[in-house]
């Protein structure tokens, strides 16, 4: 009939090869002599007898070893909240529309991020003989009202608290100003657009995004701060390593006692990462990165 168009019979379809996943021995290969390698130095660290595990273990727990790493954990804990604080208020100063503040801002990280913190430490540290008394009064010759006497005033632990202070302010500064300037200034604006004032705009809409970026930097400058501070035995200040220190200078054991500060600061460092893990994934909750995470598993 016309009109009609003819019908064909069905034709046959192949059935699709199964797809064989790329095989990567390469990889294998590399993973194996990871392990070897890493089997060998553990055996190397554990059975070679110049370690002298049992003294190792005798003196971890000793009472000087205790109080040089609570000193440690205190020195750590001053250091990056005081910095932190002082460079929260550093960077406000640097991203403010005063040129003077800014240039002040830009001035000490400049300062303090190019002097070595050992350089800083022995600085405070001799702080007396650059400034032997300290006079408050008024300036140009005015009337004097006290004199301190800096010699006594600053000890090695407070020499120790002001260097890795100041010197944790510079970059605790950049962290943060690093992480305000991550979040896009149209958010700024929309909010405020919406009628939400600016401490209101910054604690629920800038801050909360800027964490994102300012919590890995930090939590990576608190290890290393932790770890820095063991350069305060150089002052005398009793920490975890000058603990370890006149235990090995008494018997002579400097290996097994090193091996018990590094002991310490493997084991502070672990939970200190997984404090930061955590507090990570606080942070990202609701982020493009977490969700496509969530969406591939």
């Amino acid at each position: 009939m016309s009109g009609l168009g003819t019908l064909t019979p069905p034709q046959h379809q192949e059935t699709p090869e199964p797809v064989v996943p790329l095989r990567h021995y390469g990889r294998w290969a590399a993973v194996l002599a990871a392990l070897l390698v890493l089997l060998v130095v553990i055996r190397s660290v554990v059975t070679n007898r110049n370690f002298d595990w049992p003294v190792v273990w005798r003196y971890f727990t000793a009472q000087s070893v205790l109080d040089g790493l609570v000193l440690t954990l205190w020195l750590t804990a001053v250091t990056v909240v005081i910095g932190f604080l002082l460079g929260a208020v550093l960077a406000t100063m640097r991203l403010s529309r005063n040129p003077v503040l800014a240039s002040l801002s830009w001035g000490y990280v400049w300062l303090f991020r190019s002097t070595p913190l050992l350089v800083q430490l022995l600085f405070w540290f001799n702080i007396g003989a650059l400034y032997p008394t300290l006079t408050l009064g008024l300036p140009f010759g005015g009337p004097t009202f006290h004199t301190l006497d800096m010699v006594n005033l600053i000890g090695p632990t407070a020499a120790a608290v002001i260097g890795l202070t100041l010197h944790e302010a510079a970059y605790a500064a950049e962290i943060i100003r690093g992480g305000l300037l991550s979040v896009e200034h149209g958010q700024t604006e929309a909010s405020q657009a919406l009628g939400l004032s600016r401490f209101r705009t910054f604690r629920k809409i800038v801050l909360p995004q800027a964490m994102r970026s300012i919590i890995p930097a930090a939590g990576n400058m608190l290890i290393g701060t932790l770890k820095g501070t063991s350069m305060v035995s150089v002052l005398a200040v009793e920490d975890l390593l000058y603990a370890t220190q006149l235990i090995y200078n008494r018997n002579y054991q400097i290996i097994p006692l090193l091996m018990v500060a590094t002991v310490w600061y493997v084991v502070v460092t672990s939970v200190l990462s997984a404090v930061q893990y955590y507090v990570e994934r606080h942070y990202a909750r609701g982020s493009v990165r977490r969700a496509a995470g969530k969406a591939a598993r």
